[in-house]
């Protein structure tokens, strides 16, 4: 199983309605089971799902001092990826889940301030040795400044070739627990999106190669209800299904 982190110091950065719509990504590109978890104590991530109609992503409820054991409960049950929302600090709850993770995803917004708060996030993915990418969010079409971040972004590190554009889809598919992806009509919002998981499916992929002599035993998506319910809680009736 692989670890996402999508983390940034500053606050606005876009990171929980990045989390859930890679997570959905994935599961619409044949990568799942997909679970998500939120460690932000303000409960964004949580509140989107518990409004979410659709069976995937799964929701794994955990606390930082159990996430290592529940990580070790979600590979035997056969997740694939797990995709963790983190509070907009740097703080332990923050390095607890980079010291975890596979790969560090680091949405930015073109704005000096964005910029100057990577810095911290940065400092502690290079001092834990963790692969990260910067993902440009909320930016301004045809805008300098978008520019001017994709220059010192890459000083510093990858950046993921899709470019996140600011448009009220993303805020309006949100409201409903749905994606960009998932609304009626096809969106420049969600061509973005889908370039953005093709690239970090790649990254992600070069990490997920099991040893020659390991049986690696997949399930298959939607995962069955029962099969997480010691982590997801009680189960909640939902059209279509238990989730």
């Amino acid at each position: 199983m692989l670890v996402m982190a999508v983390t940034s110091r500053k606050g606005g950065s876009g990171k929980t309605t990045l989390a859930g719509h890679i997570a959905v990504q994935a599961e619409r590109a044949g990568f799942g089971p997909i679970a998500l978890v939120d460690t932000d104590p303000q409960g964004s991530l949580s509140d989107w799902w518990n409004e979410r109609k659709a069976e995937t992503p799964v929701f794994a409820r955990t606390i930082i001092a159990q996430l290592p054991n529940d990580i070790e409960r979600m590979k035997r049950l056969g997740i694939r990826l797990l995709v963790v929302d983190t509070p907009p600090a740097i703080t332990l709850t923050i390095a607890h889940v980079i010291k975890v993770a596979d790969l560090v995803v680091i949405p930015t917004r073109p704005s000096p301030h964005d910029l100057r708060a990577a810095g911290a996030t940065i400092e502690l993915a290079e001092r834990m040795g963790k692969p990260m990418v910067f993902v440009i969010n909320g930016a301004t079409p045809r805008a300098r400044i978008t520019s001017e971040a994709v220059i010192a972004l890459s000083q510093h590190g990858t950046l993921a070739p899709s470019i996140i554009h600011q448009r009220t889809d993303f805020a309006s598919s949100m409201i409903d627990g749905r994606t960009v992806m998932e609304l009626p009509r096809k969106s420049r919002s969600a061509e973005e999106i889908e370039r953005l998981w093709m690239y970090l499916s790649h990254r992600l992929e070069r990490q997920d190669v099991a040893p020659a002599s390991e049986t690696v035993h997949r399930i298959p998506s939607p995962l069955p209800a029962y099969g997480i319910q010691s982590l997801i809680g009680e189960p909640r009736v939902i059209e279509g299904g238990v989730q």
